[in-house]
């Protein structure tokens, strides 16, 4: 079970034809946090309590994730329904804007959402994604289509599901302690966190048919991308395994306003592995102040 900090409020929000959870704290203008794979709203602990001060900071489960609804079907999983789940829930909390946060795939999908909806964002963040477009053109290259692999393997039936529960769901935990620079950013706790998140009956389907539905359109995406005015931070730990640091290189072309903040001797699990440094800049981005006293 994760241990519930008194000042997080757990609930519900209808979006798009579907319940989803979501943890939040604080009040004023909405601060939405989308998690990754094989993640929940629990990858943004160190984030929540820590800019609650300045915002009302929402993480919800993404569709198909812990404690929210898991539609059937890889369909159920294309972006256009992701991103309306996004704006739903916007909506929904009663707010017309936000700034938005995401990692992983919250931040694939949040880079979708900005191109889609730029007039309901304040601001940008996004850690270790790549904008779209250029994902698509790392695909085309050997370095990172290597690292690309388990998007390939994902398309497999049943496969991908069996291995992740092998040995007590021994893949989720190697996700996190494998990958990481700082193994002891991740706890026992943290990992019996995730473990039990992906155990949740249809959470680990749900999870992988994101990458099933979006291998369809991957290389159809649309080669013309509209420059995003919406002022944007990306924040990227240099030692992703996943996602190659060059994917970065050329993002201004896709973003009017963009800062770029690179952390070396950091993974993937950027903002759970480098919280402070991860907050100072995400504070400093959106000029509030920042306290390290807020960091689990």
């Amino acid at each position: 079970m994760v241990s519930c900090q008194t000042n997080w409020h757990y609930n519900y929000i209808q979006t798009n034809g579907l319940q989803l959870h979501y943890v939040a704290q604080g009040e004023g203008h909405l601060m939405l946090m989308l998690h990754g794979f094989p993640e929940f709203w629990y990858s943004w602990r160190h984030q929540i309590t820590a800019f609650s001060k300045h915002y009302r900071v929402v993480a919800p489960d993404l569709r198909g994730y812990n404690n929210s609804d898991k539609p059937q079907g890889i369909k159920s999983y294309s972006i256009t329904e992701l991103i309306q789940d996004i704006r739903g829930i916007i909506t929904g909390l009663g707010y017309e804007k936000c700034i938005l946060v995401g990692h992983d795939w919250g931040g694939a999908l949040a880079w979708h959402f900005a191109h889609k909806y730029p007039e309901m964002l304040d601001k940008l963040i996004v850690l270790n994604i790549p904008h779209p477009a250029k994902f698509v053109q790392g695909l085309f290259t050997p370095q990172q289509l290597m690292k690309s692999w388990y998007i390939f393997f994902f398309q497999l039936p049943y496969l991908p599901e069996l291995l992740f529960q092998r040995n007590d769901y021994q893949a989720i935990a190697s996700a996190f302690t494998k990958m990481a620079i700082d193994k002891s950013a991740f706890s026992t706790t943290d990992i019996q966190a995730y473990k039990e998140a992906a155990a949740k009956p249809g959470a680990l389907t749900a999870a992988i048919n994101y990458y099933r539905s979006v291998f369809r359109q991957l290389l159809n995406q649309q080669t013309s991308w509209k420059k995003l005015d919406v002022p944007t931070l990306m924040i990227w730990g240099e030692n992703d395994t996943a996602l190659g640091k060059e994917l970065t290189y050329g993002t201004e072309d896709y973003v009017t306003n963009l800062t770029i903040k690179y952390i070396p001797n950091c993974s993937h699990w950027v903002q759970q592995e480098q919280p402070q440094l991860v907050n100072q800049y995400i504070a400093n981005f959106l000029d509030v102040l920042y306290s390290p006293l807020y960091i689990l």
